[in-house]
Protein backbone atom coordinates (compact mmCIF):
# COMPACT_ATOMS: atom_id res chain seq x y z
CA UNK A 1 0.00 0.00 0.00
CA UNK A 2 1.35 3.72 -1.33
CA UNK A 3 1.81 5.45 1.94
CA UNK A 4 0.32 9.69 0.43
CA UNK A 5 2.49 12.18 1.56
CA UNK A 6 1.21 15.63 2.40
CA UNK A 7 3.00 18.70 0.28
CA UNK A 8 2.62 21.56 2.79
CA UNK A 9 2.64 25.04 1.73
CA UNK A 10 3.51 27.95 3.81
CA UNK A 11 -0.20 29.72 2.42
CA UNK A 12 -1.64 26.33 3.75
CA UNK A 13 -0.26 26.04 7.28
CA UNK A 14 -1.01 30.22 7.50
CA UNK A 15 -4.54 29.38 6.33
CA UNK A 16 -5.23 26.75 8.96
CA UNK A 17 -3.51 29.00 11.65
CA UNK A 18 -6.55 31.52 10.74
CA UNK A 19 -8.85 28.45 10.92
CA UNK A 20 -7.62 27.93 14.44
CA UNK A 21 -7.88 31.08 15.42
CA UNK A 22 -11.57 31.32 14.55
CA UNK A 23 -12.30 27.95 16.07
CA UNK A 24 -10.18 29.48 19.47
CA UNK A 25 -12.25 32.55 19.24
CA UNK A 26 -15.70 30.54 18.97
CA UNK A 27 -15.02 28.38 21.75
CA UNK A 28 -13.93 31.60 24.16
CA UNK A 29 -17.14 33.39 23.39
CA UNK A 30 -19.28 30.14 24.16
CA UNK A 31 -17.13 29.86 27.69
CA UNK A 32 -18.16 33.38 28.03
CA UNK A 33 -21.97 32.49 27.75
CA UNK A 34 -21.21 29.17 29.73
CA UNK A 35 -19.92 31.07 32.66
CA UNK A 36 -23.07 33.40 32.53
CA UNK A 37 -25.22 30.52 32.39
CA UNK A 38 -22.93 29.27 35.47
CA UNK A 39 -23.90 32.36 37.28
CA UNK A 40 -28.02 32.24 36.57
CA UNK A 41 -27.81 28.56 38.36
CA UNK A 42 -25.89 29.61 41.27
CA UNK A 43 -28.84 31.43 42.27
CA UNK A 44 -31.34 28.77 42.27
CA UNK A 45 -29.69 26.18 43.89
CA UNK A 46 -28.02 26.33 47.29
CA UNK A 47 -27.81 22.52 47.14
CA UNK A 48 -23.85 21.88 48.32
CA UNK A 49 -23.78 18.70 45.60
CA UNK A 50 -24.79 20.94 42.87
CA UNK A 51 -22.79 23.77 43.75
CA UNK A 52 -20.22 21.68 43.72
CA UNK A 53 -20.46 20.59 40.27
CA UNK A 54 -21.59 24.15 39.24
CA UNK A 55 -17.88 24.98 40.70
CA UNK A 56 -16.31 21.97 38.84
CA UNK A 57 -17.80 23.72 35.49
CA UNK A 58 -16.13 26.82 36.53
CA UNK A 59 -12.86 25.79 36.87
CA UNK A 60 -13.29 23.57 33.73
CA UNK A 61 -13.70 27.04 31.56
CA UNK A 62 -11.12 28.86 33.52
CA UNK A 63 -8.84 25.91 32.51
CA UNK A 64 -10.01 25.80 28.59
CA UNK A 65 -9.74 29.35 29.05
CA UNK A 66 -6.21 29.09 29.61
CA UNK A 67 -5.90 26.49 26.97
CA UNK A 68 -7.24 28.81 24.30
CA UNK A 69 -4.93 32.16 25.57
CA UNK A 70 -1.53 29.75 25.38
CA UNK A 71 -3.26 28.11 21.71
CA UNK A 72 -3.47 31.73 20.50
CA UNK A 73 0.13 32.91 21.33
CA UNK A 74 1.74 29.67 20.25
CA UNK A 75 0.06 30.14 17.00
CA UNK A 76 1.10 33.97 16.27
CA UNK A 77 4.65 32.76 17.41
CA UNK A 78 5.06 30.05 15.02
CA UNK A 79 3.00 32.66 12.49
CA UNK A 80 5.27 35.09 13.21
CA UNK A 81 8.40 32.59 12.35
CA UNK A 82 6.41 31.23 8.98
CA UNK A 83 6.36 34.60 7.78
CA UNK A 84 9.88 35.81 8.77
CA UNK A 85 11.18 32.72 7.06
CA UNK A 86 8.73 33.98 3.72
CA UNK A 87 10.42 37.24 4.16
CA UNK A 88 13.44 35.87 3.32
CA UNK A 89 12.03 34.08 -0.05
CA UNK A 90 13.14 30.90 0.91
CA UNK A 91 11.70 28.26 -1.56
CA UNK A 92 12.91 25.50 0.83
CA UNK A 93 10.77 23.49 3.06
CA UNK A 94 11.59 24.43 7.04
CA UNK A 95 11.43 21.06 8.31
CA UNK A 96 11.27 22.50 11.86
CA UNK A 97 8.18 24.65 11.11
CA UNK A 98 6.60 21.77 9.34
CA UNK A 99 7.07 19.56 12.73
CA UNK A 100 5.91 22.37 14.97
CA UNK A 101 3.23 22.90 12.57
CA UNK A 102 2.04 19.41 12.78
CA UNK A 103 2.45 19.12 16.77
CA UNK A 104 0.37 21.77 16.72
CA UNK A 105 -1.87 19.94 14.94
CA UNK A 106 -2.01 17.27 16.65
CA UNK A 107 -2.88 19.54 20.00
CA UNK A 108 -5.71 21.27 18.38
CA UNK A 109 -6.89 17.91 17.48
CA UNK A 110 -6.93 16.83 20.46
CA UNK A 111 -8.03 19.74 22.74
CA UNK A 112 -11.24 20.03 19.80
CA UNK A 113 -12.11 16.58 21.58
CA UNK A 114 -11.80 17.65 25.75
CA UNK A 115 -13.64 20.80 24.22
CA UNK A 116 -16.31 18.72 22.66
CA UNK A 117 -16.46 16.34 25.87
CA UNK A 118 -16.83 18.99 28.25
CA UNK A 119 -19.52 20.55 25.99
CA UNK A 120 -21.87 17.57 26.36
CA UNK A 121 -20.87 17.03 30.20
CA UNK A 122 -22.19 21.04 30.41
CA UNK A 123 -25.32 20.30 28.29
CA UNK A 124 -26.07 17.05 30.34
CA UNK A 125 -25.91 18.78 33.59
CA UNK A 126 -27.97 21.47 32.00
CA UNK A 127 -30.53 19.70 30.95
CA UNK A 128 -30.65 18.12 34.40
CA UNK A 129 -30.65 21.43 36.88
CA UNK A 130 -32.31 24.15 34.41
Amino acid sequence: MEKIKEILYDENLHFEHENWKSELDFWDDELKTFTNRLSELVTRWTNDEILEQLEHFQNEFVLHGAVIDDFMETIDKHETKLANRSKMNSESLNVTLVKTHMQLREKMEKQRQKYADLKKEFFRFLSEYM
